[in-house]
Order: structure tokens, then C-alpha cells, then sequence
């Protein structure tokens, strides 16, 4: 059966408070996904931004460039082992969410929230070192 994109609403409502309707658990597992590749992207982005001093192409308003895209590159085009982790944990996290935000239907949806979950740790922590 295909996602009820409605659920959104209702977990958006559940969110806001409002117990009146209750989301389904696969409007909870996509919202996870998806919050756990943003986690992943935002903090990775501030890296480059705050510490790698990409300022100027991560602050250009209209952006430029795809600025998803440009941080996992600058990742995964590190020669730094680290970096190619947290690159290639974005790619992947990057599928995930695209899947959980667009497609009607998406096999494996618990696993795939799991895996985004421990991924997004796994960067999270590896940038919290460098």
C-alpha cells in the first residue's frame, strides 16, 4: 500500500501538541529518517563552514551551488580517512531520506530508520574529534 502523505499532517499536529489525531508509525519512521540525515548535514555543513572556513560558498544567498551536494563532496574528496567516512555516510543517509520524503512506497522502513539513526551517530561523533 502506498504512504498516506496525510500522516505528515498528524504527526505535525502530534508535534504541535494538538493530541486530537495520532500518526501512523510509518509517518514517524519517515519523519526519522529524514530528521537524522538533516542532524547529519547540518552539523557536517557547519563543520566546513565554522572550522574548514568554506564561508564564503556556504553563505552565498541565492546559493550557487548545491550546497547538499558540495559538503559531501568536500568529504568524500578528503584525502582524510575521517572525511571519506562522513562523505560516504551522507551519500548514504542522502538515498535514505530521499526515499522516506518522496517515494509512495519504501521496503525496509524500520531498518533504514535504524541505520539512519546510527549513522547519523557515527558522524556526528567523528566530527566532534576533528
Amino acid at each position: 500500500m502506498t504512504f498516506d502523505w496525510s500522516e505528515y499532517l498528524k504527526l505535525a499536529q502530534e508535534l504541535a501538541g494538538d493530541d486530537a489525531s495520532s500518526p501512523s508509525e510509518e509517518a514517524k519512521l519517515r519523519s526519522s529518517v529524514s530528521r537524522a540525515y538533516y542532524a547529519a548535514f547540518c552539523k557536517a555543513r557547519n563543520h566546513l563552514r565554522n572550522i574548514d572556513k568554506h564561508k564564503k560558498i556556504l553563505s552565498e544567498t541565492p546559493p550557487k551551488v548545491n550546497v547538499h551536494k558540495y559538503v559531501r563532496n568536500q568529504f568524500k574528496d578528503s584525502t582524510d580517512e575521517s572525511h571519506k567516512k562522513i562523505g560516504g555516510d551522507l551519500d548514504r543517509l542522502r538515498v535514505f531520506r530521499n526515499a522516506a520524503d518522496y517515494d509512495d512506497l519504501v521496503s525496509g522502513l524500520e531498518s533504514t530508520a535504524a541505520m539512519s539513526v546510527k549513522l547519523t551517530q557515527s558522524v556526528i561523533s567523528t566530527l566532534n574529534t576533528l
